[in-house]
């Protein structure tokens, strides 16, 4: 088990598409006033603000290429540094692979820090296929609604912006479900044993509801912030 950090927490949130990992980071950023940063998130915001980082990722992604691990690595850094994250981040989607997770802890070193925890959102495949296939978010905020575990409050209206329109992403099907689930156990599933390995994974069992879930990361958050 890891110590109570004394340092900005690093926090890295594992999981399946559909297990829940965006909406249990909002948790936990209401809850321990960490940041959530997802790569999507940082590349766009860089590409924005014209940073050394976000000219060089535009000019990859305009030529319909793959952003490179460094180039990602270094915005992620720069935003790490912002005022706001003192307590800590919440990694969501990031990394993905073990030569992402190994150049991670290398930028963590030459700062002084660690990745503090990470939590694995377990999921079976069967019911995760259902679970993305029924999703469905806010057009104005982003929330996230689901056909038979989450709906809005006031049918039609959402909870958190009061918007009546919605959205479904096309590719949220059961086939590109599956697909995807593959995807995920060839690439990003060994980083369970990669982390397993350094102390600091805790497995959720996140076929429960959205609240018990939390709860249970809850618990294990606490044992390594203050």
């Amino acid at each position: 088990m890891s110590d109570v950090t004394t340092t900005p927490a690093v926090l890295i949130l594992l999981g399946p598409p559909g297990s829940g990992k965006g909406t249990q980071a909002r948790l936990l950023e209401e809850a321990f006033g960490l940041v959530q940063l997802s790569t999507g998130d940082l590349l766009r915001a860089a590409v924005a603000a014209g940073s050394d980082a976000g000219r060089a990722a535009k000019s990859v992604m305009e030529a319909g290429g793959l952003v490179s691990d460094e180039i990602v690595l270094g915005i992620l850094a720069d935003r790490m540094n912002d005022a706001d994250t003192k307590r800590g981040v919440i990694l969501d989607g990031f990394p993905r692979t073990a030569a992402q997770a190994a150049a991670l802890d290398g930028v963590l070193a030459r700062s002084e820090q660690r990745v503090t925890q990470v939590l694995s959102l377990d999921v079976a495949d069967g019911p995760m296929i259902a679970r993305v296939s029924g999703r469905y978010t806010c057009a104005a905020c982003g929330e996230g609604y689901h056909d038979q575990f989450k709906h809005p409050a006031t049918a039609g209206v959402c909870d958190k912006c009061g918007s009546t329109e919605f959205k479904r992403r096309a590719d949220d099907t059961a086939e590109t479900a599956g697909a995807r689930l593959a995807a995920y156990h060839a690439q990003t599933a060994p980083l369970i044993a990669y982390y397993k390995g350094r102390g600091v994974l805790e497995q959720i069992d996140a076929m429960a509801d959205i609240a018990t879930v939390s709860r249970s990361m809850q618990v294990c958050v606490k044992q390594v912030i203050s």
